[in-house]
């Protein structure tokens, strides 16, 4: 009988944790409905009819166009994360937190939420699944070609991405500048510098330094090295761009930076650049890889969603110190060190390797 109670009582123990397992499981499974809030509302510029304070659904339909029993609901789910707040009158405010979804905000994330649930980034996550299937991107099966390729073809889709990756940068560009101690005088080249954010923080901060923004013309076309800061580097005389592809050469340069480029590709295709880069770099020159750098064990880390993004629509992935050094090796490059920043985005320094 005493076998029998403890036989039941493990078994509704056992039952009792697997409905919790089972809410757990089903609780993250509806996680993918927050995100796509979170463009709905930045799509309609929401928070922008909220920057001079609370207002009803109905009074933010009327200025955005939008439905407001729907807009009522998106804003209800996207307050409980603490980006809205709603209060006793049914009026909603935009918090401190979600601030930076102001298109106008000192440092908005409105387009680097547009970017990142992009179709070019939602439909392929969705389809992972051929990713299991094949270790291929699933980009290629739902565009027909591959991510840059599409974008070469569609060039409003080309300025979604170009301009969300900006904003992206202009929370990070300051504090990565700051965390590396770039030599005087160097010649300083951005492989793939987009519009500049990064190099314009570096020459804000080195007044002896010079830079070089490189990318293909399209992209250069829109760079900020003109603009005043914070986003422009400003001084006029300290800056060049030069027109290229990171796959064919990169010019010259004391320090060449690499800031979220090596994680778009393959193995393959990363090595081919970094080969350019030490093939361009002066007698005692460095290259900077600027990517998320994967930390051993199971703790949250940005990187790895990431990483699961590259995989779907890209070829690339996310790394870890170990897959940097290794990499840099092929390329006749050795991790000299890896400076962290108080970005997700570590600083891989890397230098020659001394030829025989």
């Amino acid at each position: 009988m005493a076998d029998e109670k403890t036989a039941g009582a493990k078994t509704a123990d056992e039952l009792a944790a697997g409905r919790r397992s089972a809410a757990l499981v089903v609780a993250q499974a509806v996680g993918f409905l927050y995100p796509a809030a979170l463009r709905a509302a930045a799509d309609a510029g929401v928070a922008d009819h909220l920057a001079d304070g609370p207002r009803t659904p109905a009074e933010l339909a009327a200025a955005t166009g939008k439905d407001a029993g729907a807009l009522h609901r998106v804003l209800r789910l996207l307050s409980t994360r603490g980006l809205f707040a709603e209060d006793d009158r049914g009026r909603f405010r935009l918090t401190p937190a979600g601030d930076a979804l102001r298109s106008d905000a000192p440092v908005s994330a409105r387009s680097a939420v547009l970017m990142l649930t992009d179709p070019t980034m939602w439909r392929p996550a969705g389809e992972m699944s051929r990713c299991l299937a094949d270790g291929g991107s699933a980009f290629d099966a739902i565009f027909g070609m591959p991510f840059f390729d599409h974008f070469a073809r569609d060039g409003a889709t080309a300025a979604v991405f170009h301009a969300g990756m900006a904003s992206m940068s202009d929370a990070e560009n300051a504090p990565i500048a700051a965390a590396y101690d770039f030599p005087d005088g160097a010649r300083v080249v951005d492989v793939g510098g987009g519009y500049g954010g990064l190099l314009g923080e570096v020459l804000a901060a080195g007044p002896t330094l010079h830079g070089v923004l490189y990318d293909r013309a399209h992209v250069l076309a829109g760079h900020r090295l003109a603009a005043p800061p914070p986003h422009g580097a400003d001084p006029q005389g300290r800056w060049e761009t030069v027109e290229g592809d990171f796959f064919a050469a990169v010019p010259t340069g004391d320090v060449l930076m690499l800031k979220r480029i090596l994680h778009d590709w393959d193995d393959e295709q990363c090595v081919t650049v970094l080969r350019h880069c030490r093939a361009a770099l002066s007698p005692g020159g460095r290259v900077l890889v600027i990517d998320a750098v994967i930390p051993p064990g199971n703790e949250p880390h940005q990187g790895k969603d990431l990483d699961l993004m590259m995989m779907a629509s890209l070829t690339g992935r996310e790394r870890t110190e170990a897959d940097f050094a290794a990499l840099l090796a092929r390329a006749g490059l050795h991790l000299h060190r890896v400076h962290p920043t108080p970005t997700v985005l570590s600083i891989v320094e890397s230098r020659a390797t001394p030829t025989p």
